[in-house]
């Protein structure tokens, strides 16, 4: 195999997954052998059935995705990669302010 040694990825995206899917919630796991990103929706607090029991918020998981622990930090690079020149476009990413001011 000839060439310049460098590989170019082309990614195909199926049909059913063209629109994509939202979350607002990332659960994330590991075995030892790859971790678990589980992208999810939250829907509206449960209240507490005892006065002592905690609030629930329901989560409907949208997309899990697996990846080898040598993903990770190719993950977080790209991450970290795109949240810049988001900001170097678009501004600051401000995280939203908690429930009755701070």
């Amino acid at each position: 195999m000839e060439g310049s040694g460098q590989a170019q990825f082309a990614f195909t995206v199926p049909p059913e997954l063209e629109t994509g899917r939202y979350a607002n919630l990332l659960g994330i796991w590991h075995t030892g052998h790859e971790f678990t990103l589980d992208f999810s929706v939250t829907g509206p607090a449960m209240p507490p059935e005892a006065p002592d029991d905690p609030l629930t918020i329901p989560c409907q998981v949208v997309a899990r995705v697996k990846i080898a622990p040598s993903l990770v930090f190719d993950l977080l690079q790209a991450l970290n990669e795109n949240m810049t020149r988001y900001e170097e476009s678009y501004g600051e990413i401000k995280r939203p302010e908690p429930p009755g001011g701070s």
